[in-house]
C-alpha cells in the first residue's frame, strides 16, 4: 500500500520528499505526477514505505504538519478504480448539427 502526500509546494522534488519520510522508515518509492500542460509538480504524491508500521508512523506524525509553507495532508493512498477510471465515456450523439452526414 502507498500513502497519498497532499498539499505538497510545487517547488518539492523527489528527493526532498524521499528526506522527509527516510526519518520514518525505509521509504521504497516516490512518485510525483507532473501536470502534462505546465511541467511542474501536481501538488500531490505517493510514498511506498518498507512496512506497514513505518506507513503508520509516517500518516500520524506527517498529517496536518507544517512543510516548505504547506499544511501537508498525509493518509493511506485509495487504490485506483477498476478500468483507469475518470473522463467522459461513450461518443457520437447530435452535437447541434455538427458531424451530421446527410
Amino acid at each position: 500500500m502507498s500513502i497519498y502526500v497532499g498539499n505538497l509546494s510545487y517547488e518539492v522534488g523527489d528527493e526532498d520528499l524521499k528526506q522527509v519520510f527516510a526519518e520514518y522508515g525505509t521509504v521504497k518509492s516516490v512518485q510525483l505526477p507532473i501536470d502534462r500542460e505546465t511541467g511542474r509538480v501536481r501538488g500531490f504524491g505517493f510514498v511506498e514505505m518498507g512496512s506497514d508500521a513505518e506507513e503508520t508512523a509516517a500518516i500520524e506524525a506527517l498529517d496536518g504538519a507544517e512543510w516548505m509553507g504547506r499544511s501537508l495532508k498525509v493518509n493511506k493512498a485509495k487504490p485506483k478504480p477498476e478500468g483507469g477510471g475518470g473522463g467522459r465515456r461513450g461518443g457520437g450523439g447530435d452535437r447541434g448539427g455538427f458531424n451530421r452526414r446527410y
